[in-house]
């Protein structure tokens, strides 16, 4: 069982917190994606459930035994790099022999036997007699992922493994990783900084900042009722649209907009007068006109300009700001469809769903209100 509990985990650079009290249950074959932008502590973390830091305080256990004092060979666990690490003079059957070497219950072919195994597995068969340096990235990262499968370890724990890969192979070993999790059936920890690869690949998400969990759930959780301000911006691409400013009376009011709150957002947000209202750039709905009238706008329309688009093929990046905003301090994002065409210096009119808002406390960043999904139920944070 490769059940792993972490339990007020702190870790500490002299008088620098990397990881402040940390707590996260991972169930055993669990796919969970440590994910959080740079210096937020997710390799530190990683590192200290591999035994490759000693834990300032706090505990780590698996499969139930407490590991604090074990040294990494003795934790069941294997790891992956970034920079996958392989031995330069040994041939890629060597290096995934490797993992075998301290292995009891193996004899000479046994090995063998296991190598050729995983790499049939792997789809790298026809390279197990070449060295690293013949080797493409891709290949290299499928050798790193064999030396580690290959021991049958308790737990898989993955550093930013997919890194060094260009988009278009990133994409494909994404892919064969979820399916190599599955049918291994190993609990997994994935650090990574791209919540795309977080997204698409976990069972649940874990966000950290700053060495704090932000968050943890599964990935639609988290998209559609992000319990913080910095969860809802750093999940999703492009980012959750922000706006800042009061709460009047049932109604948003901003530099340069008026947004009438909806009857369960007005009760959620009483009480708090500095709000931020948060808008995904796909809700966000946008025409073009030729004779602007903001007297025909209805209560949750307003006049925009385009200043830039972003053409993706698929969809566009509509940039806008407010026609009196000369500053651009309230930029939003709309996402559009690769057909729909913007001019830039055009104006549209936006509107937005009052189903789609969140809105978020201004001083704390706690959110106050998370958006509906499709079937106008709301999503549950977990």
């Amino acid at each position: 069982m490769g059940e792993i509990n972490i339990e007020n985990l702190t870790k500490k650079f002299g008088d620098t917190t990397a990881v402040d009290n940390l707590s996260l249950d991972i169930a055993d074959s669990e796919f969970l994606v440590l994910v959080g932008p740079s210096g937020c502590g997710k390799s530190t973390t990683l590192r200290c459930l591999a035994g490759l830091e000693t834990v300032t305080s706090g505990d780590i256990y698996i499969a139930g035994d407490h590991m604090n004092y074990r040294v990494p060979q003795n934790r069941d666990i294997a790891m992956v790099f970034q920079d996958y690490a392989l031995y330069p003079h040994m041939t890629v059957r060597g290096n995934i022999k490797f993992g075998l070497e301290e292995e009891d219950g193996y004899t000479k072919e046994g090995r063998e036997e296991r190598v050729e195994e995983i790499a049939e597995t792997l789809g790298i068969t026809e390279l197990l007699d070449r060295k690293p340096d013949e080797l493409s990235g891709g290949q290299q990262q499928r050798v790193a992922l064999g030396r580690a499968i290959v021991r049958d370890p308790e737990v898989f724990l993955m550093d930013e493994p997919l890194s060094n890969l260009d988009a278009k192979l990133r994409a494909e070993m994404r892919t064969e990783l979820q399916q190599l999790q599955h049918r291994f059936d190993v609990t997994t920890v994935y650090v990574t900084h791209n919540q795309t690869e977080a997204m698409t690949m976990s069972d649940r998400i874990a966000v950290m900042n700053d060495g704090e969990l932000q968050q943890v759930g599964r990935p639609l959780d988290l998209y559609h009722a992000p319990e913080n301000r910095f969860v809802g911006g750093f999940i999703g691409e492009p980012m959750m649209n922000f706006v800042t400013g009061r709460n009047e009376n049932g109604t948003f009011v901003g530099t340069h907009l008026e947004y009438p709150l909806d009857g369960d957002i007005r009760e959620d947000v009483s009480g708090t007068s500095a709000v931020t209202l948060g808008v995904r750039p796909e809700d966000i709905d946008i025409e073009a006109v030729t004779n602007p009238d903001e007297s025909s706008l209805g209560d949750h329309e307003f006049l925009m300009h385009v200043s830039v688009v972003e053409p993706h093929g698929d969809q566009n990046v509509v940039h806008l700001n407010f026609p009196d905003d000369t500053a651009e301090e309230d930029l939003l994002q709309a996402l559009t469809g690769g057909t729909d065409i913007f001019e830039q210096g055009s104006t549209v009119v936006a509107s937005v769903d009052p189903r789609d808002v969140h809105v978020f406390d201004a001083e704390s960043g706690e959110a106050l209100h998370n958006r509906r999904t499709a079937t106008d139920a709301e999503v549950t944070n977990v």
